[in-house]
């Protein structure tokens, strides 16, 4: 006899950000009913664009946040395809350059893996060849081990062989931009994981991709779009605190659900299942606060980008020698990278707008802000005036060594997914569209055989 196809199930996805609409998109694929239930009035969560009035009065789109993406990110390049957008023309992509202003640091090739690295690392500007040794020999330390190394490895004990001009200028920005964690505490397993996956995946997956729209535009505008144009319902502005549970259903927001896809950050997530569990049966109260406690485990980093404007144009159009550049932060820098965001985004009229990012960020904003007008003087020499500075207070977790992440699975037919569940890459927006996709996955897999 031929069995018949199981029938779709409804399922409910708690959070339009990357990993709730990543999953929506491959739930709907799989044939499934979907409702997204959003919060907020706006979709992307910590990736999303807003607009910035210049001081002319036009009006530009910046983002809440400046991202970087990488060739290695796979998913989220294919999930942007399925959606209708095309990667070539929304990302500007460049070989892997880590650039000072004076011209020294690292840039690759756009060459095939490993010569692209080889090539590099023995024409970085400013190395001492010493240098180049040292980082050539931890490196394929690194590739004989198989990129892996204890749970509880920092990235510094990874690199204390590196002359300490190697760490301070390669290996802490580098570490800072991918976990936004210093060296000191970062993991090395995950930091290992994503040079492996950028450096060694395949030809361009080291290049950077910096984003020539919106990161609302990138992805969950489209995305949006698209569910809705299969059925789907993205229902934002509506907030949800608690589930019940009615064996064997989820009731979300007066629906009754076969699954739910728990998509918000950790911070949210925690106190709506704490709440969840007071009204649930004594097995899926134990689950969903075992699960709480680890998450509500999590310590989370703030980043800042500061949006300033030069105030005036150099003679050449181009504020910067490259579209990104690195930057020498300490005390009184705390700037790691500026993007020089016409050369990214190619605007009719320029702008002179520049992002300054400070990744694991503290202090007052005029603080920060001053301390940026004051870097970019004194590296870039210009002028400049902040114009818009935000702040995520918790823009990622503490990637930090030995750490326990929760996992994916909450309770019966109960899914999390997010940058911050268990897996091999910090928090970024491939590690958030992959828990999605691999929430879908163990959602609707069919039961195991006794």
């Amino acid at each position: 006899m031929n069995s018949q196809p199981a029938p779709p199930l409804r399922i409910a996805v708690v959070g339009a950000g990357w990993a709730g609409l990543a999953a929506a998109v491959r739930a709907v694929q799989a044939g499934h009913r979907v409702t997204v239930f959003e919060a907020a009035r706006q979709i992307g969560g910590r990736a999303r664009g807003l607009a910035l009035r210049l001081p002319d009065g036009r009006e530009v789109m910046v983002d809440n946040g400046q991202h970087i993406l990488i060739g290695a990110y796979t998913e989220s390049l294919r999930l942007m395809r399925t959606v209708g957008v095309d990667p070539d023309q929304a990302l500007l992509r460049l070989p892997l350059v880590l650039r000072f202003a004076d011209g020294s640091g690292l840039q690759l090739p756009d060459w095939p893996a490993p010569l692209d690295v080889l090539t590099g690392i023995l024409g970085a500007r400013g190395w001492r060849w010493s240098d180049r040794v040292a980082l050539l020999r931890t490196a394929m330390g690194w590739r004989r081990a198989g990129f892996a190394c204890a749970p509880d490895a920092t990235v510094a004990a990874l690199c204390r062989a590196l002359p300490p001009r190697l760490l301070a200028e390669f290996i802490e920005p580098l570490c800072v931009a991918a976990l936004n964690t210093p060296i000191a505490e970062a993991s090395g397993p995950v930091f290992l994981r994503v040079l492996h996956d950028a450096l060694l995946g395949g030809r361009g997956h080291s290049n950077l991709l910096l984003p020539r729209v919106d990161l609302g535009a990138l992805f969950p505008h489209a995305a949006a779009r698209w569910l809705a144009q299969r059925g789907a319902a993205v229902r934002t502005g509506q907030r949800i605190d608690a589930l019940h549970w009615q064996a064997p259903h989820w009731r979300v927001g007066q629906q009754d659900f076969d699954r739910v896809i728990w998509a918000t950050s950790a911070f949210n997530a925690v106190p709506a299942l704490v709440q969840s569990a007071q009204a649930a049966p004594n097995v899926v109260a134990s689950d969903m606060l075992a699960w709480s406690t680890t998450a509500a485990g999590l310590t989370h980093r703030a980043i800042t980008t500061v949006y300033a404007q030069a105030a005036a144009t150099p003679a050449s159009d181009r504020l910067l020698p490259a579209p990104m550049l690195a930057l020498r932060s300490g005390p009184k820098a705390p700037a790691q990278f500026v993007f020089d965001r016409d050369a990214i985004t190619r605007p009719a009229d320029p702008t002179g707008l520049l992002a300054f990012v400070v990744s694991d960020s503290g202090g007052e904003r005029a603080a920060l802000e001053a301390a940026v007008v004051m870097q970019a003087r004194r590296e870039l020499g210009l002028a400049v005036r902040p114009l818009l500075t935000i702040t995520e207070r918790r823009a990622t977790f503490a990637c930090t060594a030995g750490l326990q992440r929760p996992p994916a699975a909450i309770a019966p037919a109960l899914l999390a997914c997010g940058d911050f569940i268990v897996g091999p890459y910090p928090a970024t927006l491939e590690g958030a569209v992959r828990s999605g996709i691999d929430a879908v996955r163990a959602a609707t897999a069919p039961p195991a055989l006794g």
